[in-house]
């Protein structure tokens, strides 16, 4: 949500946030309207019951005809007060319900444009030239098929299409995947944490997930209740309504949790292998600072995913995603995009953003400054190790035999293995 006196005060700068988002900035002069009315409206109410609690104390002290007609009046100014009320909470309401469908305001130092207008900021490592090695490589699937490490056959008989088993070594490499991103995120000084997979609608909502993207999430409607995409959902929402103490610095959680979405928009996208899913595992960084650290704490989650990315020796490459394409909470974004040899592309692997105060207003959480004034935090996310990632391990370290070569850092969750081999030699 955005600062309500910078709405009223700097309007232009959310317009102009608005259209570098490729959404119209129309919104901001009805919110402005709204707002004027709900203030309006406050001011009536509260005048009224000024007026009333007053001629209270008049009745208290009054007597015969005078407290008769001062009894009349305070009837008919009950039922005004009643209408003033309800008038106020519905402009209040209106001014919530428009504010809260706001998205983030926008860095300046974001390109403007859409999906493909990003900038390349860093690209790390050179993808393998399988042509000079003298083989043409095969795709994650049908590696995976051979080491009976991936059944999609079989997932999709249990639970439909973008379902999925990961069996053997499949398993192995994720839960190894997931490990050492955990053991990473302790080393840096991140509470590790097993996060709930369903949380409150305020829950939701308040991290930005049901606005625009609210078609990607699963709904259990006879609990009201919500299948998080992420553990950004419960990590944000697990400080809501406290003051966190940031007197030692940012406050830190890493995440491992089951991720469920519905790809809604998605048909015909991706639809071989585990490039899309329905449900996969994560561990996610969350960071809670004060907003004058938040974008050197940005850099720190963007260095730490990049650590991870080294270690499965992969090449990649950071982009700064576009304005146009930012999810509704950031504020600015950084991908992780590994090269995929069979697409010949770099596709995303992680993603880290700083959401500034946006999720930190809706959810109610802040901090005490120098000056013991409580202030919004900002709140970061970043993803450190995920299902998607087996694509470009075992594609990038395949082998002509359609073995695959195990990075270092993951030997010791299979077994000591260097190689894995397809199954029946």
């Amino acid at each position: 949500m955005i600062d309500a006196k910078l709405l009223r005060e700097n309007p232009d700068v959310v317009r102009a946030a608005l259209s570098k988002r490729g959404e119209n900035p129309e919104a901001v002069d009805q919110i402005l309207v709204a707002d004027s009315e709900r203030r309006s409206s406050i001011a009536a109410f509260e005048a009224l019951r000024a007026e009333q609690k007053t001629l209270g104390k008049q009745v208290a002290q009054a007597k015969g005809d005078e407290r008769t007609a001062l009894l009349e009046r305070t009837k008919a100014l009950a039922a005004d007060v009643k209408a003033r009320e309800a008038a106020a909470n519905e402009a209040e309401r209106r001014f919530d319900e428009l504010s809260r469908a706001l998205p983030n305001l926008v860095s300046d130092e974001a390109p403007v444009g859409g999906e493909d207008d990003y900038r390349v900021i860093e690209e790390i490592g050179k993808p393998r030239d399988f042509a000079a090695e003298g083989f043409e490589p095969r795709d994650h699937l049908e590696l995976g098929e051979l080491l009976a490490a991936i059944d999609m056959e079989r997932g999709a008989k249990v639970s439909g299409a973008r379902f999925y088993f990961l069996k053997g070594v499949g398993a192995l490499l994720q839960l190894g995947l997931l490990q050492l991103a955990i053991a990473q995120a302790v080393e840096k000084g991140f509470t590790p944490m097993i996060t709930p997979s369903l949380v409150k609608p305020e829950v939701m909502d308040g991290t930005g997930f049901l606005g625009a993207h609210s078609e990607e999430v699963y709904r259990l409607e006879a609990d009201d209740l919500y299948l998080v995409g992420t553990s950004e959902v419960p990590l944000a929402g697990y400080h809501m309504d406290e003051i966190l103490d940031l007197s030692a610095g940012p406050k830190r959680y890493a995440g491992w949790s089951s991720c469920y979405r519905s790809e809604a928009g998605s048909y015909g996208k991706d639809t071989r292998g585990i490039i899309r899913v329905h449900q996969f595992d994560k561990v996610e960084m969350f960071s809670y600072c004060s907003l004058e650290d938040a974008a050197a704490e940005h850099q720190r989650l963007l260095s730490w995913e990049k650590e991870m990315l080294d270690k499965m020796e992969l090449s990649y490459r950071i982009i700064d995603t576009a304005t146009g394409d930012l999810g509704t909470s950031a504020y600015r974004k950084f991908d992780c995009e590994a090269w995929v040899p069979t697409q010949g592309r770099y596709r995303e692997l992680t993603s880290t953003s700083n959401c500034t105060d946006f999720q930190a207003r809706r959810l109610n959480i802040r901090h005490r400054d120098a000056d013991g004034k409580t202030q919004p935090v900002a709140t970061l996310n970043g993803t450190l190790a995920t299902t998607r990632w087996i694509v470009a391990i075992l594609e990038t370290h395949q082998l002509a035999d359609g073995s695959v070569r195990v990075p270092t850092a993951l030997r010791p969750f299979v077994g000591g293995r260097e190689v894995l081999e397809p199954v029946g030699r």
